[in-house]
Protein backbone atom coordinates (compact mmCIF):
# COMPACT_ATOMS: atom_id res chain seq x y z
CA UNK A 1 0.00 0.00 0.00
CA UNK A 2 0.98 3.21 -0.62
CA UNK A 3 1.92 6.30 1.78
CA UNK A 4 -1.25 7.90 0.62
CA UNK A 5 -3.56 4.76 1.27
CA UNK A 6 -1.33 4.24 4.72
CA UNK A 7 -2.32 8.10 5.87
CA UNK A 8 -5.77 7.50 5.11
CA UNK A 9 -6.38 4.39 6.64
CA UNK A 10 -4.74 5.88 10.11
CA UNK A 11 -6.95 8.90 9.47
CA UNK A 12 -9.96 6.53 9.15
CA UNK A 13 -9.00 4.46 12.13
CA UNK A 14 -8.83 7.40 14.45
CA UNK A 15 -11.63 7.30 17.35
CA UNK A 16 -13.18 4.05 15.83
CA UNK A 17 -14.57 1.40 18.63
CA UNK A 18 -13.55 -1.10 15.31
CA UNK A 19 -12.90 -1.67 11.74
CA UNK A 20 -14.07 -4.91 10.11
CA UNK A 21 -12.52 -6.89 8.59
CA UNK A 22 -9.47 -4.10 8.08
CA UNK A 23 -7.75 -6.27 5.65
CA UNK A 24 -10.34 -6.10 3.18
CA UNK A 25 -10.74 -2.19 3.74
CA UNK A 26 -6.53 -2.26 2.81
CA UNK A 27 -8.07 -4.35 -0.40
CA UNK A 28 -10.53 -1.61 -1.20
CA UNK A 29 -8.35 1.67 -0.62
CA UNK A 30 -5.49 0.22 -2.99
CA UNK A 31 -7.94 -0.03 -6.23
CA UNK A 32 -7.42 3.61 -5.74
CA UNK A 33 -11.04 4.24 -6.68
CA UNK A 34 -13.89 5.95 -4.64
CA UNK A 35 -15.45 3.80 -2.15
CA UNK A 36 -19.04 4.29 -1.85
CA UNK A 37 -19.83 5.24 2.35
CA UNK A 38 -23.37 4.24 3.60
CA UNK A 39 -24.94 5.72 6.26
CA UNK A 40 -28.71 5.24 6.82
CA UNK A 41 -30.43 7.16 9.61
CA UNK A 42 -34.09 6.92 10.52
CA UNK A 43 -36.27 10.17 10.67
CA UNK A 44 -37.64 9.17 13.71
CA UNK A 45 -37.30 12.43 15.58
CA UNK A 46 -36.44 16.19 13.30
CA UNK A 47 -33.60 16.91 15.46
CA UNK A 48 -29.79 15.66 15.40
CA UNK A 49 -27.82 16.27 18.23
CA UNK A 50 -23.89 15.98 18.89
CA UNK A 51 -24.10 12.24 19.49
CA UNK A 52 -24.72 12.22 15.59
CA UNK A 53 -21.74 14.66 15.09
CA UNK A 54 -19.98 11.46 16.25
CA UNK A 55 -20.81 9.23 13.05
CA UNK A 56 -20.88 12.65 10.57
CA UNK A 57 -17.80 13.75 11.26
CA UNK A 58 -16.04 10.48 10.11
CA UNK A 59 -18.51 10.61 7.08
CA UNK A 60 -16.83 14.16 6.34
CA UNK A 61 -13.41 12.44 6.47
CA UNK A 62 -14.22 9.71 3.79
CA UNK A 63 -15.62 12.62 1.84
CA UNK A 64 -12.54 14.58 2.20
CA UNK A 65 -10.64 11.76 0.95
CA UNK A 66 -12.75 11.81 -2.53
CA UNK A 67 -15.38 8.57 -1.71
CA UNK A 68 -19.06 8.79 -2.62
CA UNK A 69 -20.86 9.65 0.38
CA UNK A 70 -24.61 8.10 0.65
CA UNK A 71 -26.61 9.81 3.11
CA UNK A 72 -29.29 7.15 3.64
CA UNK A 73 -32.75 8.50 4.69
CA UNK A 74 -34.65 5.48 6.31
CA UNK A 75 -38.60 6.71 5.23
CA UNK A 76 -39.61 3.30 4.25
CA UNK A 77 -37.61 1.42 8.17
CA UNK A 78 -39.12 4.36 10.20
CA UNK A 79 -42.35 2.84 9.47
CA UNK A 80 -40.90 -0.40 11.69
CA UNK A 81 -38.77 1.15 13.72
CA UNK A 82 -34.98 0.33 14.69
CA UNK A 83 -35.55 -2.48 17.52
CA UNK A 84 -31.85 -1.71 18.78
CA UNK A 85 -31.96 -0.96 22.75
CA UNK A 86 -35.67 -0.79 22.78
CA UNK A 87 -37.28 -2.86 25.86
CA UNK A 88 -40.32 -2.48 23.91
CA UNK A 89 -41.96 -2.17 19.94
CA UNK A 90 -41.75 1.76 18.95
CA UNK A 91 -45.31 3.19 17.89
CA UNK A 92 -45.19 4.11 13.94
CA UNK A 93 -44.89 7.22 12.53
CA UNK A 94 -46.88 8.62 9.82
CA UNK A 95 -45.87 9.38 6.43
CA UNK A 96 -46.39 13.34 6.98
CA UNK A 97 -43.93 12.53 10.49
CA UNK A 98 -41.91 11.24 8.63
CA UNK A 99 -41.40 13.69 5.47
CA UNK A 100 -41.37 16.30 7.85
CA UNK A 101 -38.38 14.95 10.02
CA UNK A 102 -36.38 13.79 6.61
CA UNK A 103 -36.77 17.63 5.23
CA UNK A 104 -35.31 19.04 8.65
CA UNK A 105 -32.38 16.24 8.87
CA UNK A 106 -30.88 17.78 5.11
CA UNK A 107 -30.56 21.19 6.83
CA UNK A 108 -28.33 19.86 10.17
CA UNK A 109 -26.52 16.86 7.78
CA UNK A 110 -25.28 20.43 6.25
CA UNK A 111 -23.30 21.82 9.20
CA UNK A 112 -21.45 18.45 8.38
CA UNK A 113 -21.27 17.30 5.08
CA UNK A 114 -20.67 19.00 2.03
CA UNK A 115 -24.37 19.22 0.44
CA UNK A 116 -23.07 19.20 -3.15
CA UNK A 117 -21.36 16.24 -2.26
CA UNK A 118 -23.57 13.97 -0.66
CA UNK A 119 -25.99 11.90 -2.30
CA UNK A 120 -29.29 11.53 -0.45
CA UNK A 121 -31.20 8.62 -0.94
CA UNK A 122 -34.45 7.01 0.53
CA UNK A 123 -34.63 3.27 1.07
CA UNK A 124 -38.47 3.34 -0.31
CA UNK A 125 -36.86 3.56 -3.53
CA UNK A 126 -36.46 -0.57 -3.27
CA UNK A 127 -38.13 -1.55 -0.44
CA UNK A 128 -40.93 -0.46 -1.31
CA UNK A 129 -41.12 -2.19 -4.59
CA UNK A 130 -40.39 -5.82 -2.96
CA UNK A 131 -43.03 -8.17 -3.22
CA UNK A 132 -44.18 -10.69 -0.88
CA UNK A 133 -42.36 -13.68 -3.11
CA UNK A 134 -39.38 -11.29 -2.67
CA UNK A 135 -39.62 -10.96 1.04
CA UNK A 136 -40.00 -14.25 1.80
CA UNK A 137 -36.93 -14.94 -0.05
CA UNK A 138 -34.70 -12.70 1.69
CA UNK A 139 -36.42 -13.91 5.04
CA UNK A 140 -34.83 -17.43 3.90
CA UNK A 141 -31.04 -16.07 3.85
CA UNK A 142 -30.69 -16.31 7.50
CA UNK A 143 -32.19 -18.06 10.53
CA UNK A 144 -34.48 -17.29 13.19
CA UNK A 145 -31.51 -18.43 15.82
CA UNK A 146 -29.51 -15.46 14.35
CA UNK A 147 -32.13 -12.80 14.48
CA UNK A 148 -32.93 -14.01 17.94
CA UNK A 149 -29.22 -13.79 19.10
CA UNK A 150 -29.27 -10.49 19.06
CA UNK A 151 -28.95 -8.69 23.13
CA UNK A 152 -32.24 -6.30 22.19
CA UNK A 153 -34.34 -9.37 20.96
CA UNK A 154 -32.82 -12.09 23.96
CA UNK A 155 -33.49 -9.82 26.90
CA UNK A 156 -37.31 -9.20 26.01
CA UNK A 157 -37.85 -12.54 25.47
CA UNK A 158 -35.87 -13.62 28.81
CA UNK A 159 -38.39 -10.72 30.09
CA UNK A 160 -41.37 -12.05 28.46
CA UNK A 161 -41.68 -8.82 26.54
CA UNK A 162 -43.60 -8.92 23.22
CA UNK A 163 -41.66 -8.85 20.15
CA UNK A 164 -43.40 -7.86 17.28
CA UNK A 165 -42.60 -10.15 14.01
CA UNK A 166 -42.15 -6.96 11.94
CA UNK A 167 -39.39 -6.12 14.31
CA UNK A 168 -37.29 -8.98 13.16
CA UNK A 169 -37.28 -7.89 9.71
CA UNK A 170 -35.90 -4.51 10.51
CA UNK A 171 -32.11 -6.19 10.09
CA UNK A 172 -32.68 -7.61 7.22
CA UNK A 173 -34.35 -4.39 5.43
CA UNK A 174 -31.66 -2.31 6.85
CA UNK A 175 -28.97 -5.60 5.48
CA UNK A 176 -30.54 -4.95 2.08
CA UNK A 177 -30.29 -1.14 1.60
CA UNK A 178 -26.21 -2.23 1.15
CA UNK A 179 -26.81 -4.56 -1.17
CA UNK A 180 -29.17 -2.03 -3.30
CA UNK A 181 -26.59 0.71 -3.05
CA UNK A 182 -23.59 -1.89 -3.34
CA UNK A 183 -21.98 -0.12 -0.32
CA UNK A 184 -18.72 -0.74 0.20
CA UNK A 185 -18.13 0.81 3.81
CA UNK A 186 -21.30 1.27 5.75
CA UNK A 187 -21.21 3.41 9.26
CA UNK A 188 -23.18 3.56 12.36
CA UNK A 189 -22.82 3.57 16.08
CA UNK A 190 -21.16 0.63 18.24
CA UNK A 191 -24.62 -0.37 18.94
CA UNK A 192 -25.69 -0.68 15.31
CA UNK A 193 -23.25 -4.01 15.08
CA UNK A 194 -25.79 -6.73 14.32
CA UNK A 195 -27.33 -4.41 11.65
CA UNK A 196 -24.35 -3.30 10.01
CA UNK A 197 -22.94 -7.26 9.92
CA UNK A 198 -26.47 -8.00 8.64
CA UNK A 199 -25.51 -6.24 5.54
CA UNK A 200 -22.13 -8.35 4.89
CA UNK A 201 -24.21 -11.25 5.03
CA UNK A 202 -26.67 -10.07 2.42
CA UNK A 203 -24.48 -9.06 0.32
CA UNK A 204 -22.68 -12.37 0.08
CA UNK A 205 -25.69 -13.86 0.02
CA UNK A 206 -26.50 -11.69 -3.34
CA UNK A 207 -23.00 -12.78 -4.62
CA UNK A 208 -21.51 -9.14 -4.04
CA UNK A 209 -18.43 -8.78 -2.07
CA UNK A 210 -19.02 -7.76 1.09
CA UNK A 211 -19.08 -4.07 2.53
CA UNK A 212 -17.10 -3.07 5.70
CA UNK A 213 -18.04 -1.94 8.54
CA UNK A 214 -16.96 0.76 11.07
CA UNK A 215 -18.17 1.37 14.22
CA UNK A 216 -18.18 4.54 16.48
CA UNK A 217 -17.99 4.91 20.07
CA UNK A 218 -21.43 6.44 21.78
CA UNK A 219 -20.50 9.82 22.96
CA UNK A 220 -22.10 10.31 26.51
CA UNK A 221 -24.68 13.33 27.39
CA UNK A 222 -24.15 15.63 29.75
CA UNK A 223 -24.73 13.73 32.54
CA UNK A 224 -21.63 12.16 31.44
CA UNK A 225 -22.96 8.32 31.77
CA UNK A 226 -25.84 7.94 30.03
CA UNK A 227 -25.41 7.56 25.58
CA UNK A 228 -26.81 11.35 24.45
CA UNK A 229 -30.28 11.71 24.12
CA UNK A 230 -33.20 14.11 23.84
CA UNK A 231 -35.62 12.52 25.46
CA UNK A 232 -33.09 11.91 28.62
CA UNK A 233 -32.40 15.51 28.30
CA UNK A 234 -28.73 15.36 28.34
CA UNK A 235 -28.07 16.70 24.84
CA UNK A 236 -26.68 19.33 22.71
CA UNK A 237 -28.86 19.96 19.77
CA UNK A 238 -27.18 21.05 16.16
CA UNK A 239 -30.47 23.35 15.79
CA UNK A 240 -29.93 25.23 19.04
CA UNK A 241 -28.18 28.41 19.19
CA UNK A 242 -24.07 28.49 19.46
CA UNK A 243 -24.57 30.56 22.63
CA UNK A 244 -26.86 27.64 24.59
CA UNK A 245 -24.91 24.55 23.23
CA UNK A 246 -21.47 26.45 24.14
CA UNK A 247 -22.71 27.44 27.41
CA UNK A 248 -23.96 22.99 27.88
CA UNK A 249 -20.26 22.28 26.37
CA UNK A 250 -18.92 24.15 29.47
CA UNK A 251 -21.13 22.76 32.18
CA UNK A 252 -19.60 18.75 31.33
CA UNK A 253 -17.01 17.36 33.92
CA UNK A 254 -13.51 17.56 33.19
CA UNK A 255 -12.97 14.03 32.33
CA UNK A 256 -16.19 13.67 30.13
CA UNK A 257 -14.30 16.68 28.32
CA UNK A 258 -11.33 14.73 26.66
CA UNK A 259 -13.91 12.18 25.17
CA UNK A 260 -15.32 14.58 23.54
CA UNK A 261 -11.71 16.54 21.99
CA UNK A 262 -11.21 12.72 21.01
CA UNK A 263 -15.07 12.21 19.47
CA UNK A 264 -16.05 15.15 17.88
CA UNK A 265 -12.38 17.33 17.29
CA UNK A 266 -10.53 14.27 16.16
CA UNK A 267 -8.07 14.69 18.77
CA UNK A 268 -5.66 11.85 18.96
CA UNK A 269 -4.68 9.76 22.36
CA UNK A 270 -1.39 11.11 21.71
CA UNK A 271 -2.73 14.45 21.83
CA UNK A 272 -5.05 14.01 24.28
CA UNK A 273 -2.00 12.22 27.02
CA UNK A 274 -0.15 15.65 26.10
CA UNK A 275 -3.01 17.65 27.18
CA UNK A 276 -3.78 15.70 30.41
CA UNK A 277 0.23 15.66 31.33
CA UNK A 278 -0.33 19.76 31.19
CA UNK A 279 -2.80 19.64 33.33
CA UNK A 280 -0.75 17.33 35.77
CA UNK A 281 2.21 19.37 36.01
CA UNK A 282 -0.30 22.53 36.20
CA UNK A 283 0.95 24.40 33.19
CA UNK A 284 -2.51 23.80 31.71
CA UNK A 285 -5.61 24.73 33.34
CA UNK A 286 -8.46 22.15 32.76
CA UNK A 287 -10.99 25.74 32.22
CA UNK A 288 -9.01 26.96 29.95
CA UNK A 289 -8.95 23.74 27.65
CA UNK A 290 -12.63 23.52 28.20
CA UNK A 291 -13.07 26.75 27.28
CA UNK A 292 -11.11 26.27 23.99
CA UNK A 293 -12.89 22.61 23.61
CA UNK A 294 -16.30 24.36 23.55
CA UNK A 295 -15.30 27.07 21.09
CA UNK A 296 -13.61 25.16 18.75
CA UNK A 297 -16.68 22.32 18.42
CA UNK A 298 -18.59 25.06 18.13
CA UNK A 299 -16.72 26.93 15.45
CA UNK A 300 -16.85 23.28 13.69
CA UNK A 301 -20.11 22.69 13.88
CA UNK A 302 -21.70 26.36 13.80
CA UNK A 303 -18.90 28.63 12.75
CA UNK A 304 -16.01 30.43 13.97
CA UNK A 305 -18.02 33.71 14.70
CA UNK A 306 -20.87 32.22 16.43
CA UNK A 307 -17.54 30.82 18.38
CA UNK A 308 -16.71 33.97 19.34
CA UNK A 309 -19.78 35.18 20.36
CA UNK A 310 -20.20 32.65 22.52
CA UNK A 311 -17.39 32.27 24.35
CA UNK A 312 -17.41 36.10 24.68
CA UNK A 313 -20.88 35.89 26.17
CA UNK A 314 -20.06 33.14 28.54
CA UNK A 315 -16.97 34.97 29.95
CA UNK A 316 -19.18 38.13 30.17
CA UNK A 317 -21.69 36.27 32.52
CA UNK A 318 -20.45 33.57 34.36
CA UNK A 319 -16.32 35.05 34.55
CA UNK A 320 -16.78 38.85 34.89
CA UNK A 321 -20.37 38.85 35.95
CA UNK A 322 -21.59 41.25 33.22
CA UNK A 323 -25.41 40.34 33.75
CA UNK A 324 -25.97 42.71 30.84
CA UNK A 325 -25.46 39.44 28.78
CA UNK A 326 -28.31 37.52 30.91
CA UNK A 327 -31.44 36.71 28.51
CA UNK A 328 -34.33 39.00 29.78
CA UNK A 329 -37.53 37.46 30.43
CA UNK A 330 -40.67 39.03 31.18
CA UNK A 331 -43.53 38.14 33.52
CA UNK A 332 -46.90 38.23 32.51
CA UNK A 333 -49.27 40.13 34.45
CA UNK A 334 -51.35 37.52 36.15
CA UNK A 335 -47.93 35.87 37.73
CA UNK A 336 -48.53 36.40 41.36
CA UNK A 337 -46.08 38.07 43.48
CA UNK A 338 -44.72 36.54 45.75
CA UNK A 339 -44.73 33.52 43.45
CA UNK A 340 -44.18 29.41 44.44
CA UNK A 341 -40.33 28.83 43.09
CA UNK A 342 -41.38 26.11 40.75
CA UNK A 343 -44.19 28.30 38.85
CA UNK A 344 -41.40 31.21 38.79
CA UNK A 345 -38.78 29.04 36.85
CA UNK A 346 -41.47 27.10 34.79
CA UNK A 347 -42.81 30.92 33.83
CA UNK A 348 -39.15 32.00 32.92
CA UNK A 349 -38.60 28.74 30.95
CA UNK A 350 -35.41 27.58 33.10
CA UNK A 351 -37.94 24.09 33.82
CA UNK A 352 -40.08 22.25 31.87
CA UNK A 353 -41.78 20.20 35.17
CA UNK A 354 -41.76 20.40 38.99
CA UNK A 355 -39.87 17.37 39.09
CA UNK A 356 -37.19 19.15 37.31
CA UNK A 357 -37.26 22.06 39.23
CA UNK A 358 -36.99 19.24 42.57
CA UNK A 359 -33.86 18.00 40.70
CA UNK A 360 -32.73 21.66 40.36
CA UNK A 361 -33.12 23.14 44.07
CA UNK A 362 -32.26 19.78 46.04
CA UNK A 363 -29.20 19.88 44.24
CA UNK A 364 -28.71 23.06 45.16
CA UNK A 365 -28.52 24.46 41.20
CA UNK A 366 -30.66 27.64 41.86
CA UNK A 367 -29.43 30.49 42.72
CA UNK A 368 -31.82 33.99 42.63
CA UNK A 369 -29.79 37.15 43.23
CA UNK A 370 -26.66 35.34 44.61
CA UNK A 371 -28.89 33.08 47.18
CA UNK A 372 -28.85 30.01 46.80
CA UNK A 373 -32.65 28.59 47.36
CA UNK A 374 -33.36 25.33 48.97
CA UNK A 375 -36.53 25.18 50.21
CA UNK A 376 -38.92 23.46 47.19
CA UNK A 377 -41.83 25.59 48.47
CA UNK A 378 -40.04 28.56 48.76
CA UNK A 379 -42.03 32.01 47.89
CA UNK A 380 -40.28 34.22 46.07
CA UNK A 381 -40.95 38.18 45.71
CA UNK A 382 -39.62 39.27 42.00
CA UNK A 383 -38.56 42.39 41.10
CA UNK A 384 -37.20 43.76 37.72
CA UNK A 385 -33.42 43.67 37.63
CA UNK A 386 -33.81 40.02 39.57
CA UNK A 387 -30.77 37.58 38.82
CA UNK A 388 -32.39 34.15 38.48
CA UNK A 389 -29.34 31.28 37.79
CA UNK A 390 -30.68 28.05 37.09
CA UNK A 391 -27.97 25.17 36.90
CA UNK A 392 -24.62 26.33 35.60
CA UNK A 393 -25.63 27.75 32.48
CA UNK A 394 -28.94 29.46 32.29
CA UNK A 395 -28.92 32.80 33.58
CA UNK A 396 -32.30 35.07 33.48
CA UNK A 397 -32.63 38.89 34.05
CA UNK A 398 -36.41 39.63 35.00
CA UNK A 399 -37.46 42.71 33.00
Amino acid sequence: MDSKNTSALALIKNGTVQVTPEDLLLKKLARNKPLKIKFGCDPTAPDLHLGHAVVLSKMKEFQDLGHEIIYLIGDYTTRIGDPTGRSKTRPPLTEEEIAHNAQTYFKQVSKILDPQKTIIRYNSEWLAKLTFADVIKLTGAVTVAQIIERDDFAKRLKENVSIGLHELLYPLMQGYDSVALRADVELGGQDQTFNLLMGRHLQEHFGQEPQVILTMPILEGLDGVQKMSKSLGNYIGLWEEAGTAYGKLMSISDDLMWRYYHLLLSKTLDEIKTMKDGVADTSLHPMNLKKEMAKNIIARFWSAQEAEVAQNSFEALFQKKDYSHAQEVQLTPETSNPAWVVDLLKQIKAVVSSSDAKRLIDGKGLEIDGTVITDFKAQITWKSGMIIKAGKIKLFKIK
